[in-house]
């Protein structure tokens, strides 16, 4: 297991963005002070219980996101009602959901 982490640079401050990976799977996930947005190995919907802002960005088994330069840009699929609040919405560019969990 390896694990990667960056700083996306957004308008509204820096997020965290980690990779956790293992031979052929990985987890990827950017985190700032506002919420999260992750690949689809995280659900969102037992999030909503913790209060937490959370959305997922596309990825598959035969279009994974693979690493943490391309994560900036996949695009919004889903979000919770924590998420949509802050402005996260499905086909937004992740990178613009960063700016808003900053």
């Amino acid at each position: 297991m390896e694990i990667h982490t960056t700083t996306y640079q957004t308008p509204n401050g820096p997020v965290e963005g980690v990779q956790t990976k293992w031979a052929g799977f990985n987890i990827l996930l950017a985190t700032g002070p506002n919420g999260f947005v992750a690949c689809p190995a995280v659900d969102i919907d037992a999030c909503d219980g913790y209060g937490v802002a959370a959305a997922i960005v596309e990825s598959s088994a035969d279009n994974p996101i693979g690493t943490l330069e391309r994560f900036p840009n996949r695009r919004i699929t889903r979000a919770n009602a924590k998420a949509q609040a802050l402005g996260i919405v499905e086909g937004m560019p992740a990178v613009e959901a960063f700016a808003l969990i900053a």
